[in-house]
Parts: C-alpha cells; sequence; structure tokens
C-alpha cells in the first residue's frame, strides 16, 4: 500500500539521519597537539634540569621522583586492582551461595568456607543451613529453597539496577567498548570517576550473585582503568598529558584481565589485540609490570584459599590424541555459530530495549532475574555460579582433583547428564543474547565461556560414551588400555575457549589465557585449531566482535581496524563551510562572539577571506584562554583588534595555563597579537588525495582535523565525525530499496546543509584519478 510504504520509508530516512547525526556531539583528542605538548614539557624539564646547579638531596629526590613517576604509578594502579579484584571474589561467592542458604556457626562464610575440611557421608555439611530449615518449613525442602532463591536473585538484581540508575549511570554494561574509544582518543567526562568506580564493585557483585546470565570479567576492565584513571590523577603529569594517561589506561586494561583470568600475559595480550590501536614498548612494559603486580596482589591475599587465582583454573596431564581433531573442529564451529548469533540477536535486543524499555532498567533487571532465577534452579549446571560451574566442568573425573558433580562422572547418569547440558547451552545462550546489555554490570566473557564449557563436556561425554560402548571402533586404536582415554574435561576448556572467540573474535590472548590456566603446553595446538575454525566461521558471518558492534549501536567515534575501499577523494567528505579567522581584521568582541555561537573544537587561520591562504591552526581552548589572559593582563576590551601573524620565530606552546604570570600577550590595549599561539605546522593534504589514506592517518596519527589546502589555499577540512557519517550512508546505501526510495534526497539534502557543501550531490563521485587507477579500481 502506498501509505504503508511511505511511512516505512519516512522510518528509514529518520533511522539513517539520527544514526548519521549522533557523530555531532563528540569530542576527540587532538593526539599530534598532545604530542608536541609533551615533547615541550620533557625538553623544558631537561633544559631546567641541566642549568640549575643546585645538588641538594631535595633536588635529587625530586629528579628522580620524575624519572620513576610512571613506574610508581603504575605499581600503585595494579596493586589497587588486584585488592579491588579480591576483595568483589570473596564478596560475590558469600552473596552466590546465601540465596541457597547460610553457615550457622558465621553467617558471613560462604558454603565451601563453611563447610572447609568437613567430610561428611553422602557429602551432607551440617553446618550449612538450607532456608527451609532457617524458616521451619522442612529440612531442605525443595519448593521453599526454591522460591527463596528467586526471591533473593530478584532483590538482588532489583538493588543493583536502582543503585546504577541513581547514583553511576556509566557503572551499567560491560564497559570495554567505551574504553576502547577513550584510549583511541574519545572524550567520555565521568566514565573513568571514583564515584563509577564504587558503584560498578558493588553492583557487580548482587548482579553477578543474581545469577543473571553476565560475568564479571568484562566490567574487571572498566572498574581496572577507573582505578588508573583516579590513581593516577593525583599526579600533574598524568593530568596534563593525554598520551602518558593513554599508557596507564592501556596497562589498567591488561590489569584487569589479568586478575580476571588469573593471566598476566594473556592480559597484556588482550590489550595489545583488542583494547588498544598504538602499543609501543614503553605501553608494553607497563601493561606487563601492571599485570604482573595485579597478579602477585591477588595471589598474595588468595580469595578462594586454594592457592589458585580463578575457580575454573585446572591442570591436565593427559595426552591428546589424533582422532580427537575431529572433535575440536566441531567445537571449533560451534563457536563460530554461537558468536554469530549471539552477536546479531544481542544487537537488535539492544535496540529493542533502547526503543522502548529504556526508561525501566530496574523493572527490566528484575523481570530478567526473575525468569533467570525460574529456570536455572531445576538444572543444576545452571544453577549455581558460572565460574563455580566451570571450574567444575574443566576437571578430570579420575585424580585428586576430580569430582563427581550430580554424577558428572558416572557411565549409568550419561543420558540425563547429556540432556541437561544441551538445556543449559540453550537457555544459558538465550538469557545472554536477552541480558547482555541491561542497565546493571555486566560481562559477556564468562557467559560465553560457561556456554561453551557445558556443550562442550556434552560433546566430551558422547565420545566418552561411544568408546565405552564399541572400544575396538578404529578411531580408537591409539587409545591406551590403562589409562582413560577421554577426558571430557578438556572437551569443556576447549569450547569455553571456542565460545569466548566466538563472541569477541579474539585469538592470541585467548590462547595464552587458556594455557596459563592449565600450565600445560599439551592444549595449545588443539585450542589454536580450534580458534582458527572458530574466528574462520565468526568472520563468514561478519567481521568484528560484540565490542565493535555496540561501538557502532551507541555511535561512538571509532575508526576500526578494517580496510576499507571508498574511491573517492577526500574532498569528497569535506567540510567547505569554514568557520576561520583571518590574520588582522577581528576583534576581542567579534572572536568572543565566535566562540559563543559555534562549538568547533579550532579555528584555521587564513591571511584573509578572500585570498583564504593558509597560515595555521588554533584550538579553542587556546584562544578562549589567550583572550581571557589579553583582557586580565592587557586590558582589552571588546574593540581591540586581534592580530594572528606569526612573524617571530620563536613559536610559543600552552603547555599549561596558569593563573597569574607566564604566557604573556604581544600588545597593549588597542592591538593584541597572538600569532606566536597558533600552530604554524597542521596536518594538510590535497584535496585530490585518497580517502583511504586520509583514513589510515587518522587511525596511526591521530589528529582531530585535518586541513585541505591547494596551492597554498585552504579549501576544506575533514575530521574523523566526516568519515564515520560517510560509512553510515554507504554501508545505508548498500540496500536497494534505500536507492530507489524518493527520501534519499532528502537525506542528501540534510547531510549537504551538515557539511557546508554548495554542490546538490555532496557524495557524488570526483573524477580525478588517472586512467591506470581508475581502471584499477572499477576492476576493485
Amino acid at each position: 500500500m502506498p501509505g504503508t510504504e511511505n511511512r516505512s520509508t519516512s522510518f528509514r530516512v529518520q533511522d539513517e539521519l539520527a544514526e548519521i547525526r549522533r557523530y555531532e556531539d563528540f569530542s576527540t583528542i587532538d593526539w599530534v597537539k598532545d604530542a608536541t605538548l609533551e615533547r615541550y614539557r620533557q625538553s623544558s624539564s631537561s633544559t631546567s634540569m641541566r642549568q640549575t646547579t643546585d645538588q641538594t638531596w631535595a633536588e635529587w629526590t625530586r629528579t628522580m621522583f620524575e624519572t620513576f613517576q610512571s613506574w610508581i604509578v603504575v605499581c600503585l594502579v595494579g596493586a589497587a586492582i588486584g585488592f579491588n579484584s579480591a576483595l568483589i571474589a570473596i564478596v560475590t561467592n558469600w552473596l552466590s551461595d546465601i540465596k541457597i542458604g547460610y553457615c550457622s556457626n558465621a553467617w558471613w562464610l560462604n558454603k565451601k568456607f563453611c563447610c572447609w575440611e568437613i567430610e561428611e557421608e553422602h557429602d551432607i555439611c551440617e553446618l550449612w543451613t538450607p532456608w527451609s530449615d532457617a524458616l521451619g518449613l522442612g529440612h531442605d525442602t525443595y519448593v521453599v529453597n526454591w522460591f527463596m532463591y528467586i526471591v533473593m536473585a530478584t532483590l538482588f538484581a532489583a538493588t543493583c539496577a536502582h543503585m546504577v540508575k541513581t547514583f553511576a549511570p556509566y557503572a551499567a554494561g560491560s564497559g570495554i567498548s567505551e574504553i576502547k574509544c577513550i584510549i583511541a582518543g574519545f572524550v567520555m567526562r565521568g566514565f573513568l570517576g571514583g564515584w563509577t568506580l564504587v558503584m560498578k564493585s558493588i553492583g557487580l557483585t548482587m548482579a553477578v550473585a543474581s545469577n543473571l546470565s553476565i560475568g564479571k570479567e568484562g566490567p574487571s576492565v572498566h572498574m581496572a582503568c577507573c582505578v588508573g584513571n583516579v590513581i593516577s590523577r593525583c599526579f600533574q603529569k598524568f593530568r596534563s598529558s593525554k598520551a602518558e594517561m593513554r599508557e596507564i589506561l592501556t596497562a589498567s586494561s591488561a590489569a584487569g584481565v589479568a586478575v580476571a583470568f588469573g593471566s598476566p600475559i594473556g592480559g597484556v595480550l588482550f590489550a595489545l589485540e583488542e583494547m588498544s590501536t598504538t602499543f609501543p614498548n614503553r605501553t608494553m612494559w607497563k601493561s606487563f609490570f601492571c599485570a604482573m603486580i595485579a597478579t602477585m596482589v591477588l595471589q598474595a591475599m588468595n580469595p578462594f584459599r586454594t592457592g589458585k587465582l580463578v575457580l575454573f583454573q585446572v591442570s591436565y596431564d593427559r595426552e591428546w590424541h589424533f582422532f580427537e581433531y575431529t572433535f575440536v573442529i566441531i567445537i571449533g564451529i560451534f563457536g563460530g555459530l554461537y558468536g554469530a548469533l549471539v552477536i546479531k540477536y544481542n544487537v537488535i535486543v539492544a535496540q529493542l530495549r533502547k526503543k522502548y524499555i529504556r526508561d525501566y532498567p530496574v523493572m527490566e533487571a528484575a523481570f530478567l532475574a526473575f525468569i533467570t532465577a525460574v529456570i536455572a534452579y531445576p538444572n543444576v549446571f545452571l544453577r549455581i555460579d558460572m565460574t563455580e560451574i566451570m571450574g567444575i566442568l574443566f576437571r578430570e573425573c579420575e585424580g585428586v582433583e576430580g569430582e563427581d558433580y550430580s554424577g558428572l562422572c558416572q557411565p549409568s547418569q550419561m543420558a540425563r547428564l547429556v540432556f541437561l547440558l544441551l538445556m543449559a547451552t540453550i537457555m544459558r545462550t538465550l538469557g545472554t543474547i536477552v541480558t547482555y546489555g541491561a542497565r546493571v554490570p555486566c560481562g559477556i566473557f564468562v557467559p560465553s565461556m560457561a556456554i561453551g564449557a557445558t556443550f562442550g563436556r556434552m560433546i566430551g561425554l558422547m565420545v566418552k560414551s561411544w568408546h565405552m560402548a564399541s572400544p575396538d571402533f578404529f578411531l580408537f586404536s591409539s587409545c591406551r588400555p590403562d589409562m582413560p582415554c577421554i577426558t571430557p574435561g578438556t572437551y569443556a576448556f576447549l569450547g569455553a575457549a571456542a565460545a569466548l572467540c566466538g563472541v569477541m573474535r579474539i585469538t592470541v590472548s585467548v590462547v595464552v589465557i587458556m594455557f596459563e590456566l592449565t600450565g600445560q603446553i599439551t592444549y595449545i595446538l588443539p585450542t589454536m585449531i580450534t580458534l582458527m575454525v572458530t574466528r574462520a566461521v565468526g568472520d563468514w558471518f561478519g567481521s568484528g566482535g560484540i565490542a565493535e558492534r555496540y561501538i557502532r549501536l551507541n555511535g561512538y567515534p571509532f575508526l576500526d581496524n578494517d580496510d576499507h575501499v571508498f574511491g573517492v577523494p577526500v574532498s569528497h567528505v569535506m567540510q567547505t563551510d569554514l568557520c576561520v579567522l583571518p590574520s588582522n581584521a577581528l576583534t576581542v568582541g567579534a572572536i568572543e562572539e565566535m566562540l559563543r555561537n559555534t562549538n568547533y573544537r579550532g579555528f584555521p587561520v587564513v591571511h584573509d577571506q578572500s585570498s583564504m591562504l593558509l597560515l595555521g591552526y588554533i584550538g579553542r581552548t587556546e584562544l578562549r584562554y589567550l583572550i581571557n589572559r589579553a583582557r586580565k593582563m592587557n586590558n582589552a576590551n571588546a574593540n581591540t583588534r586581534c592580530l594572528f601573524r606569526p612573524d617571530t620565530e620563536d613559536i610559543e606552546v600552552l603547555t599549561e595555563m596558569p593563573n597569574d604570570g607566564g604566557h604573556v600577550i604581544y600588545g597593549s590595549s588597542e592591538v593584541i597579537n597572538l600569532g606566536p599561539y597558533v600552530d604554524q605546522t597542521p596536518i594538510t593534504v590535497h584535496p585530490k588525495l585518497y580517502l583511504e589514506t586520509v583514513m589510515d592517518m587518522f587511525k596511526q596519527l591521530g589528529p582531530r582535523v585535518i586541513l585541505l589546502e591547494e596551492h597554498g589555499k585552504l579549501v576544506g577540512l575533514v575530521t574523523v565525525k566526516d568519515v564515520l557519517k560517510y560509512i553510515v550512508h554507504l554501508e545505508n546505501a548498500d540496500n536497494p530499496h534505500e536507492f530507489e526510495s524518493p527520501a534519499l534526497g532528502r537525506i542528501m539534502a540534510w547531510v549537504t546543509q551538515q557539511t557546508g557543501s554548495n554542490d546538490s550531490h555532496p557524495y557524488r563521485r570526483v573524477n580525478t584519478r588517472i586512467s591506470e587507477e581508475a581502471v584499477e579500481l572499477d576492476q576493485r
């Protein structure tokens, strides 16, 4: 029907306009400018140290502190991260067990510590009191315990969501997507604050204890970066240098993963593979040192009293058989399919959540916890904490650490166990799709690993049952008769690695994490094969893990590492309606009016608006500071002329903005010259340069803006936001229905207005390439 088609077209237009418009409000860090300021600060500090003749102990102490300040901060950050992680582990275990009962002689102990070294018949601990016994409603009554389990889980989730909504909205979610953008230069004020750290630490314990299909390993990265930000901002060096702060945040993210998995090397590789787009040697060493300190503190506190850093740390001592690679490939395929399924439908759920229930986070969390508790309690593999169940599923049935949890090692229970594991895999997957992204602290690492562990253990039990039924089958000819041939725990281990790789699309760091969890080199090759199959299957459905999808969903200005082929010059996306500063035609009042009426982060400086001869670039913050200082020091008024003539060879660099003294504004109350503070060497390119090359410059150099000049004349500028808006346009235009829609012209007109282009088609292809390049692009 025409009316329905028009409404559908209107909705598509509004959706695309919203996707393009959301990039307008963000602020990013100019890494080129920050690097210049940092080099100037270091040069000034070195010059001051060489010129001083004071050799007192105070001067020596100051010099040594300046030299080792970064390592002191990294050490403090690592220790604080390890301490916070241990506290969260202890509280989470207690809250998880309090849903099913309490310790009669010490209520503050969880079930494991309450029954420590107590051996009773039929695995019964007399000191642990179920809620049915405590309420006098019968001894270990199933229905009463189930009811209390549901009530406790719902209460924990509702309380957590209420705290997050009221005190720290940034504490919700995983935080990995936002941390990636912050490390890349995106400014998100308050996201790494102390109050966010407190609320996320408290809320995470209740969210995990509510048995929602979420984990604490993802949020541990956010909390670690909060710790790094809070501690480092106590030092002037890190408050004034964004590059130094970026190194601290990268090291903090490595330490967060290190304490989450008990894997310091894996944490460093995770920061390299997933978090940071810039990873020089000094950042690697700081990340390594921070992860090491955090792991040492966690091990010293020993929160589980077992000497292990995590509950699911295991060790294997059996050989791997060649025929088992067939099942390794099956597990790898499952990991890829699981990742594609979760990413696709969780993003859909997140969109629906934003559209319909974003104003009801407490009710949503309580409802999800209620449904999860109702479904989880009857299944022994869903009832207890996910990290604990992974530790059970990873273990061998034989040996000192063997554990026959709910008949897991009894051949007679094989059919029942396979059914329970299959249902646990399905229900946990559905729960993860619906729950991840709710307005509570939530991660997806451990839920994915738990799902992979239940699936892998199910495959392992089926293979073991097959071997026991047909030991003479040709596949099992390499099995030794004097020892078990199939170890189902290793299949659970590989399944956990596959599911984690499938949803996050990381490989190398997962292999190292799994190696550090087992301490055995025997299973590195099967793990590598599993992850390669998982990555291949997952990438067949689409590149990028769930963190990248959430970055795109939230519209953060982040350029991914994928290679793009646009086939257009940078003039295709540049802004031409520019707000420039003539070198001698403005007054203080006119500049202040410009600052009030615009929100640009900087302004190109030109000789005059008729010639548009480019002289340099000055940032908004510096310009506002200089104008205020001129009013104070030079008695400037609204009619004072402002010149931007960088005639002197000594260019001033604003490394700090003091309250008095310091930077001198050249001139008088009638005329002031701000030319020495203009950046005379901004990054400039020719309008015919490939857009792909400009995109690489944004990724590797990190400028906030790139100016386009032709024969010395300023013709436009381009920012990361312009590139992202163009990518959004191309991806929406890939839908053929969008091309047939008459409303596409309205989108083009809106983009034209935003970019300041006078052409009727702002994204028209410009024929500026030589014939050979044009032929090559046409072939591609």
